[in-house]
């Protein structure tokens, strides 16, 4: 089984809030995997599986404490040939840039020729108010395909 990385782009808290839920119920499901919130590129390449949990910040933005490493990936370039990865993005559809953080890290794995186990979660702040909920719902429906 594939040690799965979970990484957190959080401002305020709440995505990290969410992958650490998203954490303790895989790990209580007997699930290795590790939260990171300051990851390296190593971090990325080490995965056995990725599961990227991130807000949007900004116009469209990555949060600051995963900006770097995302721009770190794209210089360097590693490729990730059939790793599996899903991402979970939080945002607020009422901006035009709904989940642009999330999509940033979509794109770029799929660039790194990562392997999408799903379709990106997009997690709307004006429809539910438990994101953590919905976020581990979709976890617990394709963490099979992740591990």
């Amino acid at each position: 089984m594939a040690k799965l990385h979970i990484f957190a782009g959080s401002v305020y808290g709440n995505a990290q809030h969410v992958a650490e839920e998203v954490t303790n119920m895989l790990t209580s499901d007997g699930i290795e995997c590790e939260l990171f919130t300051d990851p390296s590129v190593d971090d990325f390449k080490q995965a056995g599986a990725i599961l990227v949990i991130t807000s949007t910040t900004g116009q469209g933005d990555i949060p600051p404490n995963l900006e770097f490493v995302h721009s770190e990936l794209k210089d360097s370039f590693p490729l990730l040939t059939d790793k599996p990865f899903a991402v979970a993005a939080l945002g607020d559809s009422s901006y035009d840039t709904f989940c642009g953080g999330g999509q940033h890290f979509q794109e770029l794995l799929s660039e790194l020729q990562a392997k999408p186990v799903a379709e990106m979660l997009k997690v709307d702040a004006l429809e539910t108010f438990e994101p953590e909920q919905m976020v581990m719902d979709w976890v617990a429906g394709i963490k099979d395909k992740l591990v």
